[in-house]
């Protein structure tokens, strides 16, 4: 096999050589010929490949900060589910080692000085050291125990679990009835995201811990139908010690029914294990409170905050507290971005955050006024440039900052990021072996003057092996969110490696809506759904469409959520651009949508309120995809997840029904099983077959 490459390289070579010689007066682009002679041989990323690769979690350094522990989860798609184990690599590079091998997922809790490492497997708390020997089981509770953060000192353990508060479910209220299954509301917050509330609150709980006994657990929130750490997504990021092991600190909304639904007030409480009084420390502030952190002397306390109440993409501050004087400091007030995420610097002089910035997310730091009672605006750098994210921070060491990085074409990795030299080194390199055996795909950024003069910024994504004097079948992809980033992430479905691999260009655009661009550039969309960002995507479009490599006669649109709800819109004013649709979990009809999504802030704030109210009508009507079917007259997929609540079934049904009976090749895919997104890795499979089977039909 590799005789006959060798070959065939050799002839290509010859070819190109004697084309040169027969058209002297043609530049011959020699990167193309070194990519090719590179390239063969390689296979293109598939979607069983995708699949293949190792998903890499950092979960903690050594207490030295010489190793890290990760996790690596792998996909079998012969049992259908994933495995994840830990493994411990120096981070100055070396050797990695597996550190667990047990059938389930383990996390990392704790890393002590002399090399014990405590972590939950299977919600249950064990013990192993990172040198070697038999691991141990520390704790054996009935129903285990999630988010657990350990005190300081280790004489107290918070963790949360799930309690019965409220009697929804039939076998719950009625005990002689244990074989029906009703669900009965008398309010709001009835589902959310992918499940009917059966009346369960995740509560925290705090308790003394001596090496895996737990004592009697206290319940911060007994009684009260309050979620912490936050639904749906909420985790062990919502609660914090203080650094003296006196005080635990949650977030929660402490909200129910419709209030609840209506509200993005979370607030951070502080919970006193003396005194057992607990103390909102956010009271009066309306919008998102989260990510509470202290710093190392305990006097000041750092978190993420949003000003209004019901704008979940609201611009993200890092506000400092401190207890001592009771001052708060916007840190980040004057400065036109939004936080993603942030940690204290060793030496607790500096906060290192990351930020989302023109196409990419980077790292920023501040240092931390002397004194502010001054109220100064403390300077505020980028101190990472480049095209890859930066997608969570570890920890600081000697050397730099350990982060976990991703590219288009490159999965999750951990890097330590050298602050003096300003580069990024591998530490783990799980997934080096495929991507040696892949293609590469080429990404670039490309600037458009948007309608209305603005400049509108797009990644492209090309084929492997890209030949410009080609021509190229297009997707432009349509973001969700609708104020989330098209940034460096990798995704495991909306893959845009792999979409280039099956022979597409894709052009991503950062759209009106998207952070990264200032907060008027994010804040734009909002009540403007259906117009200026979709001008923007065809704007962009229009623009690429004018190179000669693009077959104009074979561009699609596709996308999910918001993107769904573009694909759906651009449907009715393309204008004869687009040959094909695809749109997953998209909004249709705004209308029905309105009365049954279950996070009514998003909607109220987003779209302005309810579709009864008048003032609101351009979204109901000229923003609703819905009364521009007339005009479909294109091609369209349409996916839909029967337990998505944030876009519930009937939109998907709706647009498919509403193609058919105009007589337009339409096809549902319908996932039972699936929420908003594809979690099931055979489901994921079928999910790009019928993606990449429609597009080879259409386009």
């Amino acid at each position: 096999m590799m005789r006959k490459y060798t070959v065939l390289a050799v002839a290509l070579m010859l070819a190109l050589t004697s084309f040169a010689q027969r058209a002297p007066e043609k530049k011959i682009d020699k990167s193309l010929i070194t990519n090719r002679m590179q390239n063969f041989g390689k296979e293109v990323m598939g979607p069983e490949r995708l699949w293949e690769l190792g998903r890499v979690s950092a979960e903690g350094l050594t207490p030295d900060g010489r190793q890290l522990i990760y996790g690596v989860s792998k996909y079998s798609f012969d049992e259908n589910k994933s495995e994840k184990n830990l493994f411990v690599v120096p981070v100055k590079g070396g050797d990695f080692f597996q550190f667990t091998a047990g059938d389930g997922g383990e996390s990392v809790l704790q890393v002590k000085d002399n090399g014990e490492v405590i972590y939950s497997y299977k919600n249950q708390l064990w013990l192993k050291n990172i040198k070697g020997g038999e691991a141990k089981q520390l704790t054996n509770g009935e129903g285990g125990l999630e988010n657990v953060k350990f005190s300081p000192n280790g004489k107290h353990i918070l963790f949360s679990k799930a309690v019965l508060v409220n009697m929804n479910h039939s076998v719950d209220k009625y005990a002689d009835l244990s074989k029906s299954n009703v669900y009965i509301y008398d309010d709001l917050d009835y589902r959310h995201w992918d499940s009917f509330n059966d009346g369960r609150f995740n509560h925290p709980f705090v308790a003394t811990y001596d090496q895996g006994k737990i004592g009697e657990a206290i319940d911060l929130l007994a009684g009260e139908p309050f979620y912490s750490p936050q639904a749906p997504f909420g985790g062990i990021e919502d609660f914090a010690w203080s650094p003296d092991g006196n005080s635990v600190l949650y977030v929660c909304k402490k909200k129910s029914g419709k209030e609840y639904a209506k509200s993005t007030d979370t607030d951070i409480y502080r919970y006193d294990l003396i005194s057992r009084r607990t103390t909102n420390l956010t009271e009066g502030m309306d919008g998102y409170d989260t990510h509470p952190l202290y710093k190392a002397d305990g006097r000041v306390l750092a978190w993420l905050s949003m000003k209004t109440d019901g704008y979940e993409a609201d611009k993200n501050d890092i506000i400092l507290w401190d207890a001592i004087a009771d001052i708060k400091l916007n840190l980040t007030a004057h400065w036109d971005g939004t936080v993603n995420t942030f940690t204290w610097s060793k030496d607790n002089r500096k906060i290192y955050f990351i930020a989302p910035i023109r196409g990419t997310s980077q790292l920023f730091e501040i240092k931390i006024p002397s004194n502010l009672k001054n109220k100064a605006q403390p300077k505020i750098e980028q101190i990472s440039e480049g095209q890859f994210d930066i997608t969570g921070i570890v920890r600081e060491t000697e050397e730099g900052l350990v982060v976990t990085s991703t590219t288009m074409t490159r999965a999750t990795e951990v890097y330590l990021y050298n602050l003096k030299s300003k580069k990024l080194n591998p530490i783990t390199k799980v997934n080096d072996e495929v991507y040696a055996q892949i293609a590469p795909t080429k990404v670039e950024g490309r600037f458009t003057k948007a309608s209305d003069g603005q400049d509108l910024f797009s990644w492209v994504i090309y084929p492997p092996d890209f030949d410009p004097t080609k021509k190229y079948p297009t997707l432009l992809y349509c973001q969700g969110g609708p104020q989330a980033a098209t940034t460096q992430s990798y995704s495991f479905r909306w893959n845009f490696q792999l979409m280039a691999s099956q022979g597409y260009i894709v052009i991503a655009p950062n759209r009106r809506g998207m952070p990264g661009w200032g907060v008027k550039w994010n804040e734009d969309i909002s009540k403007d759904w259906g117009g200026q960002s979709i001008r923007d995507y065809l704007s962009a479009i229009d623009d690429l469409a004018k190179e000669s490599y693009i077959d104009r006669d074979r561009i699609g649109a596709v996308g999910a959520s918001y993107g769904g709800y573009s694909v759906f819109m651009l449907a009715g004013v393309h204008e004869g651009r687009f040959r094909s649709f695809i749109s997953h979990c998209g909004l249709f009809d705004m209308t029905s949508w309105y009365g049954t999504t279950e996070e009514l802030f998003f909607a109220n704030h987003d779209l302005g309120g309810p579709y009864w109210n008048k003032e609101n009508e351009k979204t109901y009507t000229e923003f609703n995809p819905i009364n521009h079917v007339a005009k479909w007259d294109t091609p369209i997929l349409i996916f839909q997840g029967g337990k998505d609540y944030r876009v519930p079934i009937g939109q998907g049904l709706e647009a498919f029904q509403a193609a058919r009976l105009k007589d337009i090749k339409s096809r549902l895919v319908y996932l039972p099983e699936e929420n908003h997104w594809v979690l099931s890795g055979h489901n994921a499979q079928v999910w790009h077959r019928e993606f990449f089977g429609w597009l080879k039909e259409t386009l």
